[in-house]
């Protein structure tokens, strides 16, 4: 799997407004998601480090109490354990990176074939 083309990967909803299309390696999840307007991401927290790249749009980042709002170009550095939200202020596309494997995401693509 030396190349993926997102546009022609089916889209899963991730959370409510949000979905998108995902591809995995043995280490990593790859994901390019878009969220809707609005769309608030509570606060969580998981054992994946996160990378959360900003393409189109103004999301709202939280993390550990530190907030942010990324725009075009922007990224954000989650490590693992460490709580944080989100909130779309307009439409996002963004590609997030998460390592080790989302396997939680990998089911969702399962269930949804």
């Amino acid at each position: 799997m030396p190349f993926v083309d997102f546009n022609s990967k089916k889209k899963v909803k991730i959370w409510e407004g949000i979905t998108g299309a995902l591809a995995h390696s043995d280490q990593m999840t790859f994901g390019h998601f878009h969220i809707d307007s609005g769309t608030v991401l509570p606060e969580h927290k998981h054992f994946h480090e996160q990378w959360s790249h900003v393409i189109e749009g103004e999301l709202l980042f939280n993390i550990a109490g530190e907030e942010l709002l990324l725009t075009a170009g922007m990224t954000a550095y989650i490590p693992s354990n460490v709580p944080h939200s989100a909130k779309a202020l307009s439409a996002c596309k963004v590609i997030d990176c998460f390592t080790p494997v989302r396997q939680d995401f990998a089911e969702l693509e399962r269930d949804n074939e």
